[in-house]
This record gives structure tokens, sequence and C-alpha cells, in this order.
């Protein structure tokens, strides 16, 4: 896995065809309402996500919000240190790609997106709930789409981050029973009132 992320790197994104196909694409439809509504959704996870926790939690009161919560967590950290690693510059950042769309830039790095990372990663702990998920799928789609067309990440470092949180996931869900007793019982000790049922 971590090897097809390097491999992905060494390749220079800036050079790959699928990337300058999706630049160009974005580049075509881009305009200024897609510009505005494409930032709102970037920013959008700060609301979606506790909303998410919030249901889980106090609709559902399934034990499985405190493996999401973690899950989350662990797959933003994790992505970031390959960040931190790799140093990929973002493409808005990128000389070379001058004529892309660039709404706005920011000056971390870009390999892999967090977003695809995180949010791909918490759509595979919401199977239970079909309704919620596909609106979350929908809702990832647009969200991921925008960072490309926002220029602030490559296709390739769409690809990487969902690959990453997919890989994640199983690993994670192995300790799944673990993480939720665990957290329910300091819960239950401090607020017992909160704590989950089995």
């Amino acid at each position: 896995m971590f090897n097809l992320i390097y491999i992905l790197y060494l390749l220079e994104p800036y050079k790959l065809n699928i990337n300058i196909w999706a630049f160009q694409f974005m580049k075509d439809i881009a305009n200024a309402p897609l510009n505005y509504i494409m930032v709102l959704l970037a920013k959008s996870f700060l609301i979606v996500i506790p909303i998410i926790v919030l249901y889980l939690f106090f609709v559902k009161k399934d034990k499985n919000v405190y493996t999401f919560i973690v899950a989350g967590i662990l797959f933003y950290v994790i992505s970031d240190l390959i960040k931190f690693i790799v140093k990929e510059p973002r493409p808005c950042n990128v000389s070379d790609l001058y004529w892309i769309n660039k709404v706005y830039c920011e000056p971390t790095y870009s390999f892999p997106s967090n977003h695809a990372s995180v949010l791909t990663g918490l759509s595979l702990f919401l199977t239970k709930y079909k309704y919620l998920r596909i609106l979350y799928v929908v809702w990832l789609f647009f969200v991921l789409f925008g960072r490309v067309y926002l220029g602030l990440h490559y296709f390739t470092d769409i690809i990487a981050g969902m690959a990453l949180s997919i890989v994640l996931y199983f690993i994670i869900t192995h300790y799944e029973k673990q993480i939720n007793n665990f957290l329910n019982n300091i819960v239950k000790k401090i607020f017992p009132k909160l704590a989950l049922k089995d």
C-alpha cells in the first residue's frame, strides 16, 4: 500500500495525463457560482461530521460511534503524517500549473488528500444506515470533486487518500469492539447517563 503511494508520488503528478485531464475539465466548467459552492463544500465537513456523530450517539445509540470518531482521527493523523514525509506541493502552488482553476490556495502539502482519507473511510462505517449512507456518499463525491476543482489536489491525491482509508478501515474494524467498549466504559464512569447499552 505505502509502496503504491510512494510510486504515485515519484511519477510527478503534474505531468500525469489523468491529472492534466482533470484540471482541464475543471477549468472548462469553472464559473463564479460554482467556485463559491465548492469552497462551501470544502468546509462543510465541519458541520456534517459532528451532525452524524450526534445522530449516531443520541438518536441511534450506536456504540460504533466511538470507532467512527477514533477512525476519523486516525485517518487524519496518518494521512497528514504521509503529507509531511512526501511534501508534495499543492497543484495551485506549482508554477507549471499556472493555467488551472485556482480559487484559493493553501501553503500545506497535497499528497494524499486528507478530505479523501477521512471522509471516504468514515463512509464505510455507515453501512447499517442505507439512506444516511446514500446522502453521505453523494455529499462525499461533491466534496472530493471540489478538491480538484479548487486546484488544491491532484486527482491522484484523491485516489491515494481513498485507498489509504480503505486499508486503515479494515485494520481499525479488527479492534472495533475493544475501542467501543473501552470508550463507552470511560463515558460510563464520567457521565453514566450518556453511556450506551450493548
